[in-house]
């Protein structure tokens, strides 16, 4: 037992020295890969939602700014009373040149609440190509172009895309900053190449219509809380590629709370415990400096003990510093201070989702099955 003490930490060093490299190998070696300038296809953009999240005007903003030739933009909503209407019709009226439309009064007939609105709007959507994105998200003109370049190749299914926390303002969204783009990011680096790309992440997922319907459309997923994930199982297992873009999307974050961000993270945790069970003690090995913290009480008048707290620290913060710099996010640097904070919080985090099968997702405590079924909600 008191060599595994040991050994984690130094584990954990290997596996943040090869996330860092394998991190600058995807972002930056490969940030440039050509893909053929006439492939534009038009676009459906589908964006269910629901309330008003922080910076809510600017995010659905971004995406009428697009360097796109062809692009609708469809807005779904379950309750037509949402506040959310009014910000969607104040940007209708501020962008009368883009195609767009929203769709109040969605009714829910799946389990999962996303699940049913996107199986309205991707009926709905006029074009062959959709990209789902999450009402959170903020991007650049050239997103549309990136992401959906990738579906030049016929054998690519679905394109993904990681994500950052940007413009965070409370400690609490500080924390939730680092925690995107300097541990969960890496994490979805790693396993694209080590687990195998047989996941998605809500932020964006681009897909054929007929690729979509291939594999059930939202039905097929839509009684799972990772219905983006379970989408991708579905692509992998019908022959075609899951890609990870080379794009990374900005999630604004605004002002959060803890209530909200610790229920936020567990849910994410107890999400990726179901899904992914094998691999979920893994994780462990992300926690660099809260497994090197305990060899302290193991041997607190160890020269080893302290040595190997002194080097983690190091590598935590030297590879940390070098992630921000190959992801474009060097306001993350700012924040390292905060880094053994959010590395414990993480931690914590980590051991709520190892039990417990019920979540909260927006206003909704959802009870799930062991396989990541939603068994019930309530409000």
């Amino acid at each position: 037992m008191d060599k595994l003490v040991f050994i984690l930490p130094v584990a954990s060093c290997i596996y943040l020295l090869i996330a860092c490299v394998w991190v600058r190998e995807f972002f930056v070696s490969k940030r440039n890969l050509q893909f053929p300038a006439d492939f534009a296809p038009p676009v459906s953009i589908l964006k269910p939602v629901k309330g008003v999240d922080a910076g809510a005007y600017e995010n659905f903003a971004s995406f009428c700014q697009l360097d796109y030739p062809r692009y609708e933009i469809l807005f779904g909503v379950a309750d037509p009373n949402d506040p959310v209407v009014s910000v969607i019709e104040r940007l209708k009226d501020d962008f009368p040149h883009i195609q767009m439309r929203l769709l109040a009064g969605i009714p829910q007939r799946l389990p999962n609440p996303k699940a049913s609105t996107l199986s309205v709007l991707s009926k709905e959507a006029a074009y062959d190509i959709l990209v789902i994105s999450d009402s959170d998200i903020r991007v650049k003109p050239e997103y549309l172009r990136k992401v959906v370049s990738p579906l030049v190749d016929p054998s690519v299914g679905l394109v993904t895309c990681a994500y950052r926390g940007v413009s965070p303002i409370t400690l609490t969204a500080k924390l939730e900053a680092l925690y995107m783009g300097l541990t969960f990011l890496p994490e979805v680096v790693v396993a694209r190449r080590f687990l195998d790309m047989r996941f998605a992440l809500g932020a964006t997922m681009a897909i054929r219509k007929q690729d979509l319907e291939k594999v059930g459309s939202w039905d097929a997923s839509g009684h799972y809380l990772a219905e983006d994930s379970r989408v991708a199982v579905l692509v992998a297992e019908s022959g075609k590629k899951v890609l990870l873009s080379h794009y990374i999307c900005d999630t604004y974050l605004g002002s959060t709370t803890w209530d909200e961000q610790w229920h936020r993270e567990v849910r994410w945790a107890r999400t990726n415990r179901v899904n992914r069970p094998r691999e979920y003690p893994g994780i462990i090995l992300t926690f660099a400096i809260p497994l090197a913290v305990v060899l302290l009480p193991v041997a607190p008048r160890s020269v080893v003990s302290w040595a190997i707290v002194a080097a983690t620290l190091l590598v935590r913060l030297l590879t940390a510093w070098l992630i921000a710099g190959y992801t474009e996010s060097r306001f993350l640097r700012r924040m390292l201070y905060l880094l053994p904070l959010r590395d414990f919080l993480s931690a914590l985090v980590w051991c709520a989702g190892l039990g417990g099968r019920k979540v909260k997702w927006r206003g909704q405590t959802l009870r799930l099955a062991k396989d990541g079924r939603i068994l019930s909600s309530t409000n």
